[in-house]
């Protein structure tokens, strides 16, 4: 389906293609200079937070004057999936067990359903030339997942990123009130979803973290800088100040207007992209 749509972000109407790809919805915004088969193509996944959909993660971030396929996938259970029961049947998943029920399924399902997405993708548009990944939170952590399951991964960048489940767990816990017990499999999920512990698997690839100075510091930049540190290939760090967590105002399902933060963000992943695509 074409539709016309206005971001903010961008300083004239664009066409945006929606649709399912291999059963994943997306988002995809044509190149600037124009659709052709060996553009770079970066595809990216939203956060549980704001902005927690596609569309919303679209407006987000842009990625502004990228000469690239810019696509933008639904996370499992969320965005165009979001279950009968919206916001709140997802608030109960994760009392009732954020590992097994909500984080460990969502970043599994996601990264497993990648491959034929973009194999539909590819074909759909004619798209030839080489990959990028970026994603916001649980979005850069399911980014970090594929890039440890595939060999072509060119560029990728990470935004609020989930590194390390347990210290994320343990965050919400304190938010939330909720003291996560941990057992066998759930370990076993959070050992899969360590990438600080497993950097190795990304290569070489360039990556490129993001995160908010007012973010919670165990949970999101120390495990960032832990990783930059063990990276095998070229890693950078940008620490942006006064930011928190999310990317976009509350609630975060629909398209808003892009937050001066999210487009400070948005300049480092097209500077990244740039370097490192030739996008």
């Amino acid at each position: 389906m074409l539709d016309t749509v206005q971001f903010d972000a961008f300083e004239e109407l664009i066409v945006v293609e929606t649709g399912t790809a291999a059963g994943v919805p997306f988002i995809a915004v044509a190149p600037d200079s124009g659709p052709r088969d060996d553009a770079p193509v970066v595809v990216g996944w939203h956060l549980m937070d704001a902005p927690r959909s596609e569309a919303a993660f679209a407006a987000a971030l842009p990625l502004a004057g990228l000469d690239a396929w810019r696509i933008y996938l639904g996370l499992p259970k969320m965005g165009a999936r979001l279950p009968a029961g919206g916001m709140d049947e997802l608030m109960a998943l994760g009392y009732e067990d954020a590992v097994m029920l909500m984080h460990g399924p969502v970043n599994d399902e996601a990264a497993g359903e990648f491959d034929a997405a973009l194999g539909a993708l590819r074909e759909r548009f004619g798209i030839g030339g080489p990959l990028g990944l970026f994603g916001g939170s649980a979005g850069a952590g399911v980014a970090l997942e594929v890039t440890t399951r595939r060999d072509d991964v060119t560029a990728l960048v990470g935004v609020s990123p989930l590194i390390q489940l347990r210290p994320v767990v343990a965050t919400l816990g304190k938010l939330f009130g909720v003291d996560y017990r941990w057992g066998p499999e759930s370990d076993a999920v959070a050992d899969r979803m360590d990438y600080v512990a497993r950097v190795g698997k990304l290569g070489t690839t360039p990556t490129l973290l993001v995160v908010g100075a007012e973010d919670e510091p165990t949970a999101f930049l120390e495990p960032a800088r832990d990783l930059v540190a063990g990276a095998d290939g070229p890693a950078d760090l940008v620490v942006i100040d006064g930011m928190g967590h999310a990317l976009a105002e509350e609630p975060g399902l629909e398209p808003a207007p892009q937050t001066p933060h999210a487009a400070e963000v948005d300049a480092h992943a097209v500077a990244w992209f740039r370097q490192h695509l030739g996008a």
